[in-house]
C-alpha cells in the first residue's frame, strides 16, 4: 500500500531533522561555489526611442555548497532561481562572476575539460514528463548520459548500469522497455533521478523536482533523495516554492528576491528566526497544519507585485513592498550583514 500523505511527510521530516544537522555541521571547503555571479540579458526593441534596459536576472550572488549537504533555494517565480541554476551548471555564461567546482573555476577550463568536469554536476528537472523524450524507452533515457559522454564501458555494460539505476530508485528493471507515458508521474520523476545519477555526479541540482506531484508522492521522492544522498555522498541544490518541502530537505536555506540572495542561514534559523522581512512574509503564507495554532499570527500580505528586473528600485530592492522602509532604504543598497546565528541578511534593519 502506498504511504498516506501524513505518514510520508512525517517520515521525511524526521529524516531531515535527524540527519540534516549533521550534514551541515560537516563543514569543510565548499564543493560548489559562486562568487559575485551576475547575469544580465539584453532587452529587445526600443522604449521611447531608446534601447530598453537589460534584464538583471541574477545581480551579484555569492553561494557555497559543502560536501554531503543540501542547500534550499526559495523565492517567488521570476526571482532568478532558474537562471542561477543554469549559471551554476555552466549552461549560461555569466555577465560577471565565477563558478568553482571542487576548487576549479569552470569557465577558465578548456572546453573539453569543462565538459568532462561538468559530469560532476547533474540536474533533476521540474517536469517529469516534458523533460523525457517520449520516443525513448526507460533504459535508453537512463543510459543516454553514458552514451553522450562516451563512457569507456561497452554498450552492454551501459545497459546493465541503466537497469541497476532503475532498481536503485525503486523502479522495476523489467519495465526498462516501457515508454515514459506508461509510467506514473512519480515513476517518471524517479526515471529522471536515475538519469541524473548515471554519470556518478557529486552535485545534484533539483529544480522544483516535486512541484508537479501529489503530496504523498512528493514525500516519497524527498525520502528517496535523502537516501541517495546518504548512499552516494551527494551534495544537493534543492529549488522549491513549497517551504514545507524545503524544511524537510535542506540543511541551509537561501532566500532569493529580484536576482539577489536576501537571506541565508541554516534551516532552523530561517524557519524559526527569519531576519529579512521578505523571508517573514514567505513563511507567514505557509499554512499551519495544527488547527489550534491557525490564525494566532497575522499573515503578512505584501503590497503590489515584484518590481521589474530590468528596472529594480534604487536602494534596497525590497523597499517598494516592505512595510517598514526608512529613508536609508531609499538611498543606500544594504550590504550582506553577518548575523549572530552565523547567517547573512541583506537588510538595514534585520529582525525588527
Amino acid at each position: 500500500m502506498p504511504e498516506t500523505a501524513n505518514t510520508a511527510a512525517t517520515a521525511a521530516a524526521t529524516t531531515a531533522t535527524t540527519e540534516g544537522t549533521s550534514a551541515a555541521a560537516a563543514g569543510g571547503p565548499p564543493l560548489l561555489e559562486a562568487r559575485g555571479l551576475v547575469k544580465h540579458f539584453p532587452a529587445r526593441g526600443l522604449r521611447f526611442g531608446r534601447r530598453a534596459p537589460d534584464v538583471k536576472a541574477v545581480d551579484g550572488v555569492d553561494l557555497t555548497l559543502s560536501e554531503r549537504s543540501t542547500l534550499g533555494l526559495v523565492g517567488e517565480s521570476g526571482c532568478g532561481k532558474s537562471t542561477l541554476v543554469r549559471l551554476l551548471m555552466s549552461l549560461e555564461r555569466p555577465t560577471a562572476g565565477q563558478v568553482w567546482l571542487d576548487g576549479e573555476e569552470l569557465l577558465k577550463l578548456p572546453a573539453a575539460e569543462r565538459r568532462r568536469r561538468r559530469r560532476g554536476i547533474q540536474m533533476v528537472m521540474q517536469d517529469p514528463y516534458g523533460s523525457l523524450d517520449p520516443r525513448m524507452t526507460a533504459e535508453e533515457l537512463v543510459r543516454e548520459p553514458l552514451d553522450i559522454h562516451r563512457d569507456p564501458v561497452g554498450a552492454r555494460e551501459r545497459s546493465l548500469r541503466a537497469r541497476e539505476l532503475m532498481e536503485l530508485v525503486g523502479l522495476d528493471p523489467a519495465h526498462a522497455g516501457r515508454l515514459p507515458y506508461q509510467f506514473s508521474g512519480g515513476q517518471r520523476q524517479r526515471l529522471g533521478i536515475a538519469r541524473a545519477l548515471a554519470l556518478r555526479p557529486r552535485v545534484l541540482v533539483c529544480d522544483e523536482p516535486v512541484s508537479a506531484l501529489d503530496v504523498s508522492v512528493q514525500a516519497q521522492v524527498v525520502n528517496l533523495l535523502r537516501e541517495l544522498q546518504r548512499e552516494f555522498g551527494l551534495s544537493i541544490v534543492f529549488i522549491a516554492h513549497d517551504l514545507a518541502v524545503v524544511r524537510q530537505m535542506a540543511d541551509e536555506v537561501a532566500v532569493m528576491y529580484l536576482g539577489r540572495i536576501v537571506e541565508r542561514a541554516d534551516r532552523d534559523t530561517v524557519f524559526e528566526q527569519p531576519a529579512h522581512p521578505y523571508t517573514r512574509a514567505l513563511l507567514s503564507a505557509v499554512p499551519d497544519p495544527d488547527p489550534r495554532r491557525r490564525g494566532r499570527e497575522a499573515r503578512i500580505v505584501l503590497a503590489g507585485d515584484p518590481p521589474s528586473p530590468s528596472k529594480p528600485p534604487e536602494g534596497c530592492p525590497f523597499r517598494t513592498r516592505c512595510w517598514k522602509p526608512q529613508e536609508i532604504c531609499r538611498t543606500d543598497p544594504p550590504a550582506a550583514a553577518p548575523q549572530p546565528h552565523g547567517g547573512t541578511v541583506l537588510c538595514h534593519f534585520p529582525g525588527d
